[in-house]
């Protein structure tokens, strides 16, 4: 049976919007808990199951926890769920400047939810990928990479150019929300 209250551990208000945006339909509440938790290196699957895990044990109860990636195919998909690193030490704006060198400049956005019914529960995994290219930064740079992803769904925009309504429809969190949208509204 799906829970009618989620603890989402995000300290991400931007996030946070996005994600009660696209889960409104389903009836399911979301409380926003920022919770320090360390990340192992591994697969993007590998961090989320940990997190997760590590998450439930800290709240005592149902979480959702979310890992970002932006994996680029020239690097063979790194730097992929160690992205946010990359971001705090360059800014989405140096992003392009790392595949100067490179004549592939595709890359995927890949979004994990992993979600916990509470301590010692199993883990269920929700992604979404979307592909698309890294390009100079344009449009706002007030969420994360967002201006720097040129999804190839998007017409030639950004992530940050497009109407949230728009990005939400095509992005890798929206594709896996989606998914985790399904399997919510079966439960209840």
């Amino acid at each position: 049976m799906a829970p009618k209250e989620l603890n989402f551990i995000t300290g991400n208000k931007h996030k946070l919007a996005e994600v009660q945006a696209i889960l409104s339909s389903t009836g399911v509440r979301l409380e926003s808990r920022a919770v320090d938790l360390p990340e192992i290196q591994g697969s993007i699957e590998e961090i989320s199951r940990d997190k997760c895990k590590r998450a439930a044990e800290a709240v005592g109860g149902p979480v959702l926890v979310e890992d970002t990636c932006l994996c680029f195919n020239a690097w063979d998909e790194l730097p992929g769920p160690y992205v946010k690193h990359f971001l705090t030490s360059l800014s989405a704006q140096k992003f392009h400047s790392l595949l100067a060198g490179f004549e592939d400049k595709s890359a995927q956005a890949v979004c994990t939810f992993a979600y916990a019914e509470g301590p010692g529960k199993d883990v269920m995994i929700f992604q979404g990928r979307t592909e698309g290219k890294i390009v100079e930064s344009r449009g706002s740079t007030d969420f994360g990479w967002d201006s720097c992803f040129e999804p190839t769904e998007g017409k030639g925009q950004t992530y940050a150019e497009m109407p949230k309504n728009e990005k939400n429809a095509i992005s890798h969190r929206g594709k896996a929300l989606a998914k985790l949208t399904e399997w919510l509204k079966a439960e209840t």
